[in-house]
C-alpha cells in the first residue's frame, strides 16, 4: 500500500532525525520506494515549516536543538563574501543567519540557512541583482554569523580558517543575546 504524501514526509523527518550522517535524495527515494523527484518536492515542502531540515553536499540532515552553534563576528569586503561563505560550508558549517549591531537601529538580522554552494550562488545572485545590498555595508564590513555544525571540532576548524583568512574579529557563544534598542 502506497503512503500518502503527508505520511511519506513524516517518514522523511523520522529517517533524517534518527540518522547519524546525511542521507541523499536518491537514498531516501529507495527507502520510500518513490522517485528522487518526489523526494525533492517533499523536501521543498518540508523546508517551508522545518528550517532545521538542511541540504548539504552529502545529503539531507536534521539540525537538532543540541547541535553545535557559535556566533562569529567577522569583517571583510563585498568581494570576499563568496570566499568567506564557501569556506564555512566547505568545512561543514551552515550559515544560519547574518546580523549587524547598528548604532541607531540596534540589531538588524536576516535568516540565511546557507548549507551548499548552490545556496550561496543563489544568495549572491540575489544581491548582485541590485535590489538590495548586504547588511554589512551599513557597518563598514562588520557583521555576525550564527554558524551550526555537527561537532565542536568543525566549529573550531571554521574559527581557525576565518582567523587565517583575516576575517575573524571575535567568537561568541550561541547564547549571547542581542537586545534591540528601545526608544521611549
Amino acid at each position: 500500500m502506497r503512503q500518502s504524501g503527508n505520511e511519506r514526509r513524516n517518514r522523511i523527518i523520522e529517517l533524517l532525525s534518527s540518522a547519524s550522517k546525511p542521507i541523499s535524495g536518491s537514498e531516501l527515494a529507495k527507502m520510500l520506494n518513490v522517485s528522487r523527484q518526489v523526494i525533492v518536492n517533499d523536501i521543498a515542502m518540508l523546508r517551508v515549516t522545518r528550517p532545521d531540515l538542511i541540504a548539504t553536499n552529502e545529503g539531507y540532515i536534521m539540525m537538532h536543538a543540541s547541535s553545535n552553534r557559535r556566533v562569529f563576528k567577522v569583517n571583510h569586503t563585498n568581494d570576499e563574501m563568496e570566499d568567506e561563505l564557501n569556506s564555512i560550508i566547505d568545512l561543514g558549517g551552515i550559515v544560519v543567519d547574518v546580523f549587524i549591531e547598528h548604532k541607531i537601529y540596534g540589531t538588524v538580522s536576516a535568516p540565511l540557512n546557507l548549507s551548499t554552494r548552490r545556496d550561496i550562488r543563489n544568495f549572491l545572485n540575489d544581491l548582485e541583482s541590485g535590489v538590495s545590498s548586504p547588511l554589512m555595508n551599513l557597518t563598514k564590513g562588520y557583521h555576525y554569523h550564527t554558524i551550526e555544525a555537527r561537532s565542536g571540532e568543525i566549529l573550531d576548524e571554521i574559527s581557525e580558517m576565518l582567523k587565517e583568512k583575516g576575517y575573524l574579529i571575535e567568537v561568541l557563544d550561541s547564547t549571547t543575546i542581542y537586545e534591540p534598542k528601545k526608544y521611549s
